[in-house]
């Protein structure tokens, strides 16, 4: 196998290269091909994988994961979250820690501390997690439950179907057909979890993987396979005596592509598993919101409950802000953009967007009545560490530009009623009060 491994935006070529990078790799003339045509059917769902530079070289898209092409390479995407040079294991360290945010994991999960080099590709990553916690789960002790089945006896067990026994044939009229309970593990759960795990036991490339893999395999051979995924999600149970399987729930629904958290390409194309970094770093700056937030504090996602125009008969453009933030009387629009600022470039904007600005302001006006806060959150970066001048709209509505650590979830100067922020926003003895007397 080979394995390629890039950040977004790099540039990808069949030819040599002087020196290989994180910007610029080679792959083979088939991989090539084969991307051209399948950013042409990414296309048709309103996605793009790469972007064609000239014959020679192909421009990757804005999102990470992994893409394995049938000639078996594996092409890596990390997060692009420097503009300086960056080296494959930080870059590999922030999309570990940012998925494991947005996947909403426990905290007690191992899975950061245990892989302290960093030297797995994402996939394998993902594989090693899903079998670290069906390990777990099988050491447990896996759920067992009544299913009904019909089936042909020579003895009566449970309900006889009368309408279907009369109906025998001559020379059969001697079996019972009948219909009853057997308490067995083949449950939906655990037939999404082996129908899960035989997926990444074919999938898996490294041999510790590939060994427990194989290992769990035999400790549930007795388990079916689900033959409809979308409708045994369904019907996963979520009392209170299946509260152990709700971690494995979430590789299994990542894994078997099934209302994936993120990826706007419907999971797993083959073997190869994508994230749109946007909604990435959207889901990683909500869960540091919830984390951080007071309590009491309400955060709406993507509210849709204002337009930006009206006409006699209907509305006009729904405005979808990322966040609204409500707490006690005030309330607070915020978006994330995963973007590079540059603090010192001033001539540039920084690096700002004026549709953004535009956005924002039509946010203030039909979330906020025109008065109030709002926040635009970047990730930070070197060029980036410190919070911009507050950007005013009128005399009631401004705007703050923040920043968000990506390996600590830290935040530094805010409008928003989190404590802990910088002087510039100095919150006293570090309440929510205080941030919300500004």
């Amino acid at each position: 196998m080979n394995l390629v491994t890039v950040r977004e935006h790099a540039r990808l070529t069949t030819g040599p290269l002087s020196e290989i990078s994180l910007d610029e790799a080679t792959i083979p003339a088939t991989t090539f091909d084969w991307l051209c045509h399948e950013t042409q059917r990414y296309r048709a769902g309103d996605a793009s994988l790469v972007q064609v530079d000239d014959r020679r070289w192909l421009r990757l898209d804005n999102y990470v994961g992994v893409i394995e092409a049938p000639d078996g390479t594996r092409i890596e995407i990390l997060p692009k979250h420097t503009n300086e040079l960056a080296d494959t294991i930080t870059a590999r360290k922030i999309l570990y820690r940012m998925l494991h945010e947005c996947l909403r994991l426990p905290t007690k999960d191992a899975g950061l501390t245990s892989l302290q080099t960093f030297k797995t590709p994402v996939s394998e990553w993902i594989i090693q997690r899903f079998l670290v916690e069906l390990d777990a789960l099988v050491r447990k002790g896996l759920r067992f439950d009544y299913r009904l089945v019909e089936e042909e006896l020579r003895f009566l067990r449970g309900r006889l179907l009368v309408s279907r026994q009369i109906r025998q044939p001559v020379g059969r009229q001697h079996l019972f057909q009948v219909e009853h309970q057997v308490f067995d593990v083949n449950r939906v759960e655990n037939r999404l979890i082996r129908t899960a795990l035989d997926k990444v036991a074919e999938m898996t490339r490294d041999a510790e993987n590939w060994r427990l893999a194989h290992k769990l395999g035999h400790q549930l051979s007795g388990i079916e396979h689900s033959t409809d995924v979308a409708g045994d999600f369904r019907r996963w149970s979520s009392d209170r005596l299946m509260q152990h399987y709700s971690i494995i729930r979430t590789w299994c629904e990542l894994i078997l592509g099934d209302r994936s958290p993120l990826s706007t390409l419907g999971g797993w194309r083959g073997r190869s598993l994508l994230f749109p970094m946007e909604k990435v770093f959207e889901r990683f700056v909500e869960s540091s919101l919830r984390k951080r937030l007071p309590r009491g504090a309400r955060v709406r996602t993507q509210a849709a409950s204002e337009w930006l125009c009206y006409t006699s008969t209907r509305r006009v453009f729904q405005l979808r802000p990322d966040f609204v933030i409500e707490y006690n009387d005030s309330t607070w629009v915020v978006d994330a953009k995963w973007k590079l600022l540059d603090s010192t470039n001033v001539d540039d904007k920084y690096g700002l967007a004026q549709n953004d600005f535009y956005q924002l302001f039509a946010y203030g006006h039909r979330y906020l009545g025109g008065r109030g806060r709002m926040a635009l959150i970047y990730p930070r970066t070197t060029r980036f560490s410190r919070p911009l001048e507050t950007f005013h709209f009128d005399d009631g509505l401004s705007l703050d530009v923040i920043s968000l650590d990506l390996e600590t979830g830290d935040w530094q100067g805010s409008c928003l009623p989190v404590p802990g922020m910088d002087a510039r926003d100095e919150i006293a003895g570090g309440t929510a009060e205080a941030a919300l007397a500004m």
